[in-house]
Parts: C-alpha cells; structure tokens; sequence
C-alpha cells in the first residue's frame, strides 16, 4: 500500500503537465475578436526577466501557444545559412522533435518530473546545448533559456547540426546521405553518427526517427516556402 501511495505525487504532476499543455495549446485564454497573434516569446530565465534577444532569428508573429515547425520558418532559414547547413533539415529535426508538447510552462513541469529532459522546441539535451554554444554568438545564454525562445532553440539546433557535419569524413560506406547521417547524429549522438557512417545498422529507434525524417521531407520544403 505505501508503494502504492507513494505513485500518486508523479500521477498529480502528470495531470499537472497535461493541463499546462492543454493551457498552452490554447494560448490560456480566448484571443479578442479580430486581434492580432502574439510575437514569439523572447527567452526568460528561470526567475522571469527578460533575457537578451537570442540573435538575427528572433520575432516571428505567432499565436499564444503555437509552437507548429512551420510557425518557425523565418528562424530556421537565418539560423542555418548562419551555420551553413540545410533549412530543410533543421525545419525536417523541428518536425521530427514536435512528438512532445513545447512552451515554457508544461517544459518545466516535465523536468520536475525529468530531471534529465530535453529543453525547447527542437529539444535539446543541457550536455549538447553546453557543447554547441561554446565560442558561438549565443554563448552566454544558458540552456534554461531555451523553452523561452523559440529562436536560440532553433540557433542552437542548427550549430549543432553543423558541429556534427563537422565531423563527419569525407567519404562513408553507409548508404545514407550526409543529411541523413546528421539528423541521425542529432537523435543518437556523433558516435552513432560515425558508426552508422562506417555502415552499422542503427537500431529501431534511430531508424523510427529517420523514417520520420523521411515522412517529414517535403513537408519541411514546402513550410519554409510558404513562410
């Protein structure tokens, strides 16, 4: 009976996680007739004050609470001719990371209950984060910054994506494409990145996420033309 007790806390601060995500969904309130959407969110540490705009990718217009890949397209286009790596890419990891609900609020609640979740829109561990923003313009916004905006999330993603093509050689025996091998690196680590680049077979779930990539391709193309 005490184990059994004891589960309760973790089901109050699950049915927690899901009420914000359902608050932020709808943006916590009903907006005016005929008033304009919200601009994107400039990150906030964790006590609230504003922080420092995250870099040339910042402002997108949004809706409280819409954090869809697309909404994004303006960031990923900047961030990664910044990092000179494929938009489509990073727009194809942002779809790919959107499986888990996104906002400041309900990241938090799950880290209370996570420690070791990941933070933002393209979901990025802290180790990564901390790796990535050295000697980069962003590197002194901390990784709690990142559920706050949307934009040093996506700058981050990029860079880190340009780290891992970095070390990528120059010639592979994998049948995968350069591309391919990144997001691959971006959901497992550059280790497996390399290894599955020397043509071992990944598991099942780094093939069920480059499967999504996959399914995601041409949907990233065309959200970055249409916004």
């Amino acid at each position: 009976m005490a184990e059994r007790g004891a589960k309760w806390p973790w089901v109050a601060v699950a049915l927690a996680v899901l009420g914000i995500w359902l608050y932020e969904r709808g943006g916590g309130h009903d907006p005016a007739p005929g008033a304009a959407p919200a601009a994107s969110s400039g990150a906030a540490a964790p006590s609230g004050a504003s922080p420092a705009p995250s870099g040339p990718a910042s402002g997108t217009a949004r809706a409280p609470g819409d954090y869809a890949p697309p909404r994004f397209a303006p960031e990923v286009r900047t961030s990664a001719a910044e990092a000179g790596v494929n938009p489509q890419l990073v727009m194809a990891v942002l779809f790919n990371e959107a499986y888990k609900p996104h906002g400041p609020e309900v990241e938090r609640a799950w880290q209370k209950m996570k420690p070791d979740a990941s933070f933002g829109v393209a979901n990025m561990h802290r180790a990564a984060y901390d790796e990535t923003r050295q000697n980069r313009p962003f590197a002194d916004r901390p990784w709690e910054d990142l559920p706050d905006d949307p934009a040093l999330a996506v700058r981050a993603a990029a860079w880190y994506l340009h780290d891992l093509g970095a070390q990528l050689p120059a010639h592979w025996s994998g049948p995968y494409t350069r591309d391919e091998l990144m997001a691959l690196g971006y959901n497992t680590g550059a280790g497996n990145m390399l290894a599955f680049a020397r043509g071992v077979s990944p598991g099942a779930e780094a093939r069920s996420y480059l499967d999504r990539l996959h399914d995601n391709w041409s949907k990233s193309a065309d959200a970055l033309a249409a916004h």
